[in-house]
Parts: C-alpha cells; sequence; structure tokens
C-alpha cells in the first residue's frame, strides 16, 4: 500500500471498536467483492476532490440496506484520502476481516488450519484456485469441506477468498488474513519453514524467542518443505530470516556464477 493508504486504514480501524455486531465483518467483505465488480463506484468513493458529504450521500443510496456497524466503518474509510481505488478494495476488505476477528478471537487458529487442508491436497488447492470456475461452485465445495469444522466468521473469510480471490492463490489470502486477523486480537503470525517437523519444545522455544523479539506474544505456525533440505526459515509481519540450507547453497551458487 502507499504512504496514504496506510494512514487511511490505520484511521478507519479506529471505527472497528465498540460494539459493531455480528455481521459487520460479512458485510464489508460483501462489500469489497461488490466494489471490485464496480470500477465508476469505487473511483468516486476514492476520489480525494469528492467531498465527504458526497460520499457518505453514495453510500446511503448504494448500501443503505448494511448494519449500522458496517456503514459507520465504511463511512470511515471512504472520508480518508487512498492512494489509489484498488488500496481502497483492498483496505475494505482488511477492514471486513479485522471486523470478523473482533467477533472472534480464535479467527487466525481456523484460518491457518483450513490453509493446512487446502495445502495438504494439490487437487483442491487447484479446484478452489480454478480461475475459470464457477464462483458460487466453489464457494459451495468449500463449504462442503469445511462447514461443521469452522466458525462461522471463519467460513465467511474462506468462502469470500474463494470466491474472490483478486489474483491471489486462495491459501496465500487466508495465511495472509490469518496475520491480519492475529494482529487485530493484538498478536505476531510467524510462519517458520522447515525441512522436517519441530518438537514440542523446539516451538516452544522458537515461539519464546519470536516473542521477546516482536514484543508481544506470537503465533507459530509450522510448514514442512522437504526442499529446504535443512536450517529453517521465518516469516513475521513483512519480515523473513532465511537460514535454510537451500537458500545457503543458492548463495553460494551466485558467487561462483559471478
Amino acid at each position: 500500500m502507499g504512504s496514504a493508504s496506510r494512514e487511511a486504514l490505520a484511521a478507519a480501524q479506529a471505527s472497528l471498536s465498540g460494539l459493531l455486531g455480528k455481521t459487520v465483518g460479512s458485510d464489508l467483505l460483501a462489500v469489497a467483492a461488490q466494489l471490485d465488480t464496480s470500477p465508476a463506484l469505487v473511483s468516486a468513493l476514492a476520489d480525494s476532490s469528492l467531498a465527504a458529504e458526497a460520499k457518505t450521500g453514495i453510500l446511503s443510496r448504494v448500501f443503505g440496506s448494511l448494519s449500522d456497524g458496517a456503514r459507520s466503518v465504511l463511512t470511515a474509510a471512504v472520508t480518508q484520502n487512498w492512494s489509489s481505488a484498488p488500496e481502497l478494495v483492498d483496505g475494505i476488505e482488511e477492514l471486513g476481516i479485522r471486523a470478523q476477528a473482533v467477533a472472534n478471537s480464535e479467527l487466525a487458529d481456523e484460518l491457518l488450519a483450513a490453509t493446512a487442508v487446502i495445502d495438504g491436497s494439490h487437487e483442491l488447492e487447484l479446484e478452489l484456485g480454478n480461475k475459470l470456475g464457477d464462483p458460487n461452485a466453489k464457494a459451495g465445495l468449500a463449504e462442503k469441506i469445511f462447514s461443521g469444522k469452522l466458525s462461522a466468521s471463519a467460513m465467511n473469510v474462506i468462502t469470500y477468498f474463494v470466491a474472490h480471490p483478486r489474483g491471489r492463490r486462495v491459501s496465500a489470502a487466508l495465511r495472509e488474513s490469518a496475520r491480519t486477523a492475529a494482529d487485530q486480537g493484538g498478536s505476531e503470525l510467524a510462519t517458520v519453514t522447515v525441512a522436517a517437523p519441530l518438537s514440542d519444545a523446539q516451538q516452544q522455544k522458537l515461539a519464546s524467542l519470536l516473542e521477546q523479539s516482536a514484543g508481544r506474544p506470537v503465533k507459530v505456525t509450522t510448514v514442512v518443505d522437504s526442499d529446504l533440505i535443512g536450517g529453517v526459515r521465518i516469516q513475521i509481519a513483512n519480515d523473513v530470516i532465511d537460514g535454510s540450507v537451500r537458500a545457503r547453497l543458492d548463495d553460494l551458487r551466485q558467487r561462483l556464477a559471478a
């Protein structure tokens, strides 16, 4: 995101405090989906030259049926200055995920669990990520797999990204959503990629070290990738620490080729 969009999103996040209502998160994700297919509408809402009163009027006309909580968050978002129209859609999408996390403290863990299931089945990943597939059919498949196993809020996020990937892999979008949900709950999400599974003691020690570095609680999710050969790769927020054997070999190859 551009600097203006980051500031706009931070300002809009303040509207997530208080009693929003259970439907706010799903309402905001539905708005993001609608705006993504309505270039003229999102351009008007992102137009910095348009008065705030005019934008709130558009919201009332187009999204008047939404809950009061959802409209208050939307109003807070569109009255900010965004770097671009697509980034306004990104922002509303993130606000929707954060609103779901406010209502469900377990959202990050649930999204990670769903991601692990998708990553574990190449066939499922292809079906859910099929760009030519019918969005409703893909959402129906996700519901068939996860319904009854995950909360309604987690299902809403999953079916949203399955039906509206916006050029992203479903598992990648869900993993980033889990990071956003964890951040809303006051913790970081660290993805640790290793060549072989870590023991419980190793995971606890790693989490402790990461918490000391981050200055707040860290949720650790482990991904096993035998191609690493050995070592570990850690991604936390926007930082990547790559101490894998594969990374060292790649670095050695580049030096030899120079």
